[in-house]
């Protein structure tokens, strides 16, 4: 695991061909992932803060995977692509330590906070249009993200811009021609279909993922099911229809499916339609918009990724026709993000996403710093 429990401390990380030392002070450890710990840090040259993911070891290849696409991503305005902002990488007592720009919580613990309370429709707006941003600039550069969810997107700072989002976490992202057929990839609750049946994969799986994304921020819940593979793929069916021939040959019938599983399949599930979902949104003087919304996903949701449609054609449909795309800037009236966009829960509320509380906020003041100082001793790393 990462040794890095004697938080906080500083390190001092000597560059190669740099003529100064930088330190990084670890404030706090923010959470910790499949791969590593991230820790908030102040770079005590600028004072500016940052975030630094601390791999675990054994997971080098991963990091050093991921280092190979934010290397890419480099190449890419992180700002008007909405993606998270590399800084560097170092070693640290064998582990590999990436740096990023500090950002604020992500989509999952926001909608925690907010007892999943389905957004409104012009944030919903927003966080789309810069999604769709992000996978236009990752089409660029053929990058494809590979696990987009809630958790891996990040509000810039909810205070000062709401609704500013980033996309984050590259360790799984891959070449679109180096994605090998059958891999798995993708959380369960955000898989695509071609991933689940086994098929030929590229850049249009992240446009699933994003369609699902908002899907959930509309509803506040999973409209799909999330207890296996097969019910995914039924559920699908049952909202789209049955797909083209070259699609129907990779699904099991229920009684095929109980053959292999042992268990027994459900006759028919309980399900969402698109139609069924233009009636959750509580105010209903907003149907035109809930229309155009649903149609959106609708085709970012297609099971078919040859018709799934393409962030340019996205970006043009008429969702976005209605009002200004960007988040809007604006302090709001109350701190609490929570406090400030609280609405009506929906009609039903199944599979609430749960997850762990958000970290709370800790400070540490200027004289415990110099105080740390004179106790502790800089520790010079080579890169």
């Amino acid at each position: 695991c990462c040794r890095l429990e004697r938080s906080p401390v500083y390190y001092s990380i000597m560059i190669p061909n740099v003529s100064w030392t930088r330190m990084y002070f670890v404030e706090r450890f923010l959470g910790e992932g499949t791969f590593g710990k991230v820790a908030k840090c102040t770079n005590l040259s600028t004072n500016e803060e940052v975030a630094i993911k601390i791999i675990k070891n054994g997971f080098n290849k991963t990091a050093k995977d991921e280092i190979k696409a934010l290397t890419e991503i480099s190449k890419l305005d992180a700002h008007k692509y909405s993606l998270v902002k590399f800084v560097e990488w170092f070693h640290y007592n064998s582990h590999v330590c990436i740096v990023f720009e500090m950002l604020d919580q992500s989509l999952f613990d926001f909608m925690k906070d907010r007892s999943s309370h389905p957004l409104f429709l012009h944030e919903i707006r927003a966080i789309a249009w810069q999604l769709l941003i992000s996978l236009k600039g990752l089409k660029s550069i053929n990058l494809v993200h590979c696990d987009i969810k809630l958790d891996n997107i990040m509000l810039v700072n909810q205070v000062s811009e709401p609704f500013r989002v980033k996309l984050i976490d590259f360790g799984l992202a891959s070449k679109t021609t180096d994605i090998q057929m059958g891999t798995r990839l993708q959380n369960i609750c955000f898989r695509a279909p071609e991933v689940i049946l086994g098929l030929p994969l590229d850049e249009r799986l992240d446009m699933w993922t994003v369609g699902y994304v908002l899907a959930l921020l509309y509803t506040g819940f999973y409209i799909l099911p999330r207890d296996s593979e097969f019910n995914i793929i039924r559920a699908m069916v049952e909202m789209h229809g049955m797909p083209d021939n070259e699609f129907v040959w990779k699904l099991d019938t229920p009684e095929q499916q109980s053959k292999k599983t042992g268990e027994q399949v459900k006759d028919k599930l309980d399900c969402w339609s698109f139609d069924n979902l233009k009636d959750v949104y509580y105010k209903q003087t907003k149907i035109k918009e809930v229309e155009q919304l649903i149609d959106l996903l609708k085709r970012m949701l297609e099971v078919d990724p040859n018709k799934r449609i393409s962030p340019n054609d996205a970006l043009r449909h008429p969702f976005f026709n209605l009002e200004k795309k960007t988040p809007k800037i604006s302090k709001p009236q109350k701190p609490a993000a929570v406090e400030v966009h609280q609405q009506p829960a929906a009609k039903e509320v199944p599979n609430v996403p749960q997850g762990p509380a958000a970290n709370p906020q800790e400070t540490s003041s200027n004289k415990n710093k110099k105080s740390l100082v004179q106790q502790q001793k800089l520790l010079h790393l080579n890169a």
